[in-house]
């Protein structure tokens, strides 16, 4: 019983970073500050719109609703950063075990 435990902590182990980066990679998905911004009539030179100039945004704007969506685009950010630094933590774990294992 003990080995099957095993054998499924291993494989979760190894797909751990792969499962973070999955993971970081929907919430930058549903970061859509730049349409954000297009859609209330400000332009971006990219799409990838830095969070000091989202801070920025929601400390001058007067719109609920606009505040309200780059608020929760920040936080995508943040969720997808914090992800990416998951991903980037459990690799080095995974290849050290995977030596000691196979």
């Amino acid at each position: 019983m003990s080995e099957k435990i095993l054998e499924y902590l291993v494989a979760i182990a190894v797909c751990s970073p792969l499962f973070f980066f999955i993971i970081a990679v929907a919430f930058r998905l549903m970061d859509n500050s730049a349409s954000i911004f297009l859609k209330h009539d400000i332009l971006v030179d990219t799409t990838y719109v830095s969070a000091d100039i989202i801070r920025e945004h929601i400390n001058i704007t007067d719109d609920v609703k606009l505040k309200a969506s780059l608020k929760r685009a920040l936080v995508f950010r943040k969720l997808h950063n914090f992800f990416m630094i998951l991903m980037i933590i459990s690799i080095p774990p995974v290849i050290i075990a995977c030596f000691f294992i196979f």
